[in-house]
Order: C-alpha cells, then structure tokens, then sequence
C-alpha cells in the first residue's frame, strides 16, 4: 500500500504486523547534493537499528529504477522512506519513521507522532527543509562521506555527536 504524502504526514508505522506483515526494512530517499541531508543520513547509520535503514540518493538512477511509480521531483524536495511493505513515508512522516526505526529513538517517534506534539514536529520538519534548501548545491557532485557535518573543512569531531 502507498500512503500519499498529505496522507503519510504523522504517521508512525505499525512493524508488529497490526496492519499485516510487519516492516522489515526502510529505503531512505535522500538529497545526496545536501550537506545537511548528508549529515542526518550519517547519523541515522551511525545508530542501532531495530529495523534496518537502506539510504539510496533521491532521484538517482537507482531510485527510479527501484520505485517508478514515485514522483522523483517531489523526493528531492521532502525526505522520502519507502518500507519494504510498500508504504511510502514523506516530509514528517518520513522523519518519524526514521526515528520510529531506530533502538534508542523509537519512543521519541511515537511521541512526537502524537496530536499535541505533532504541529511542533512539523514545525521542526518545516524549518529544516527551510535550511536544506538554502545550502542545498544541486550543481555539485554529490559526495557520499564528507569530514564533519557538511563540508570537508568541518570538525571530524563533530561527527559523533560530541563537539568540543
């Protein structure tokens, strides 16, 4: 089943099989010609995963070879997860399964999925799209691990999540 974005937005996905069949994996679409975009991809595989993450550039070659019934522009503009179940996950919905999959961050997914928090995360979503888009350097050749945060002339040390 595909959840249209409008549809998707908020919801966290059910892996316990209530909905039938369980989510076994996750493909994130990311902006692979963003900093940021590549800064959250490394930090969401640095973490434990309770259901793995597979991170495929968002309109590449390989994505719409994968999933040609998706609107590729529409991937390159808001973070996209498709579970191996076929549900499709955008903007703060894809946000929420992306932390929903990960071991320490699950319960924090279903929280921020909740009615009284849930204009506040897509506040967040909104504001960090906001800055995707103004760093985002679709002319450049996207690079896959660069040092630090962003550009290579970032702090490593950063990388952990424990700057100085």
């Amino acid at each position: 089943m595909t959840i249209p974005p409008d549809r998707g937005a908020g919801r966290v996905p059910d892996a316990t099989a209530h909905g039938g069949g369980g989510v076994r994996s996750f493909t994130v679409l990311y902006d692979a010609h963003c900093p940021l975009c590549r800064a959250a991809r490394r930090w969401l595989a640095s973490r434990a995963q309770l259901v793995p993450l597979e991170f495929v550039p968002a309109g590449s070659a390989q994505a719409r070879r994968r999933f040609p019934g998706l609107d590729h522009d529409a991937t390159l503009r808001d973070l996209t997860v498709v579970a191996d179940t076929g549900e499709v996950y955008a903007g703060d919905g894809a946000w929420f399964a992306c932390l929903w999959a990960l071991a320490d961050h699950r319960g924090t997914a279903e929280r921020l999925a909740r009615p009284h928090l849930l204009p506040l995360a897509r506040r967040v979503v909104a504001a960090a799209s906001a800055a995707r888009e103004r760093v985002r350097d679709p002319s450049a050749e996207p690079v896959d691990e660069p040092a630090g945060y962003g550009d290579p002339d970032d702090r490593a040390d950063c990388a952990d999540d424990r700057c100085g």
